[in-house]
C-alpha cells in the first residue's frame, strides 16, 4: 500500500497549496486555475496506456462530480477554518464511507480495524469542537459558514469519490481518472457561471501575480497525481484500506500549515488529533 501512503502524502501537499490560494482569492478562481492543469497531465498519461471504455468513464465521470463538490466545499471549509482542523475532519469523514461499502462488498475487516473506525467516528466530534467565542457563533447562524461543518460535507462527497472511482476498476487504464477530471472541472464551471448569474460576476479577488497562480496550478497538477496514485491502489487491493491510508494525507496539511500560519490547536482538538492517528494505525494494522 506504498501508493496509497504516496498519495496521502501528494494530497496533503496540495490542499494546502490548494487552501492558500483559496484564502486570498476564492475556491471556485482556484480550481478554474488548478483543474485544467491536473486534467492536461491525466489526459496525457492516459494517452499512452489502454483505451477507453464507456463502463470506466461512466464510474470515472460520477466519481468526479461527487470529487468536484467535494472540492469546492473542501477550499472553502480551508478559506473560513484553520488547516489544521478542516483538514482532518474532511478526511476521515472520507475514510468512513469506504470502510463500510468495502463490508458491504465482502471484505473482512478485524477487530483492530472496527475498533479504528469507532475512533476515527470519536476524533470527528473532537477535532470540529471550536472555541466558544463571536466568529463560532456568527458561523452557528449560517452553517455554510462553518469551517468543520463544510469540511465534514467536502469529506461525504470525498468519500463517494473513492467508492465509485474503486467502482471503475481496470477498465480502460487512465481514462477513468480523466473522465474524473472532466467532471470536476465541469462543476467548478457550472459553480463559476451560477455565481457569476447571481452577482454579474464571480465574488472575491482574483487569483493574481506569478506566485500565486503558480501555486494554483501546482496545486491542481497535485492533486491529479494523487487521484492517479489511489485509483492504481484501489484497483490492486481493498477499497477500505487504500482509502484509510489515503486519508493521511491531514498530516503533511497539517505539519505545512503549523509552519506557514502557526496555527494551534485547542486541547480538546489535540486529543481528537491523537485519537485520529490512533484510529487510522489500527485500521492499518488490522
Amino acid at each position: 500500500m506504498l501508493l496509497a501512503l504516496t498519495s496521502a502524502v501528494v494530497y496533503g501537499v496540495s490542499d494546502f497549496l490548494g487552501g492558500t490560494v483559496s484564502r486570498r482569492a476564492t475556491a471556485v478562481r482556484a480550481l478554474l486555475l488548478g483543474l485544467p492543469a491536473g486534467l492536461a497531465l491525466i489526459v496525457a498519461g492516459a494517452a499512452f496506456g489502454g483505451a477507453p471504455s464507456a463502463d470506466g468513464l461512466a464510474w470515472g465521470f460520477g466519481a468526479g462530480v461527487a470529487g468536484g463538490a467535494g472540492m469546492l466545499a473542501f477550499y472553502r471549509a480551508l478559506a473560513r477554518g484553520p488547516m489544521s482542523v478542516v483538514a482532518p475532519v474532511s478526511a476521515l469523514a472520507a475514510a468512513v464511507l469506504p470502510v463500510a461499502a468495502g463490508v458491504l462488498r465482502g471484505e473482512r475487516l478485524d477487530a483492530p480495524v472496527v475498533v479504528g473506525v469507532v475512533l476515527c467516528l470519536v476524533a470527528i466530534g473532537l477535532v470540529s469542537m471550536e472555541k466558544d467565542d463571536g466568529a463560532r457563533v456568527a458561523a452557528a447562524r449560517r452553517p455554510q459558514d462553518s469551517g468543520p461543518l463544510v469540511a465534514g460535507l467536502a469529506g461525504v462527497c470525498f468519500g463517494v469519490f473513492f467508492i465509485l472511482l474503486k467502482e471503475a476498476g481496470g477498465h480502460g487504464g487512465l481514462w477513468p481518472i480523466a473522465a474524473s477530471r472532466t467532471a470536476n472541472l465541469a462543476v467548478a464551471v457550472l459553480a463559476a457561471a451560477y455565481l457569476v448569474r447571481r452577482h454579474g460576476a464571480l465574488p472575491g479577488p482574483a487569483v493574481r501575480g506569478r506566485p500565486l497562480i503558480a501555486l494554483a496550478v501546482a496545486s491542481g497538477v497535485l492533486d491529479a497525481a494523487a487521484n492517479t496514485l489511489y485509483f492504481v491502489a484501489a484497483r490492486s487491493g481493498m477499497l477500505s484500506l487504500a482509502a484509510v491510508l489515503t486519508s493521511l494525507y491531514p498530516a503533511i496539511t497539517v505539519l505545512m500549515a503549523r509552519f506557514a500560519y502557526s496555527e494551534r490547536l485547542r486541547a480538546v482538538q489535540r486529543v481528537g488529533m491523537a485519537l485520529a492517528a490512533a484510529g487510522v494505525a489500527l485500521v492499518t494494522v488490522g
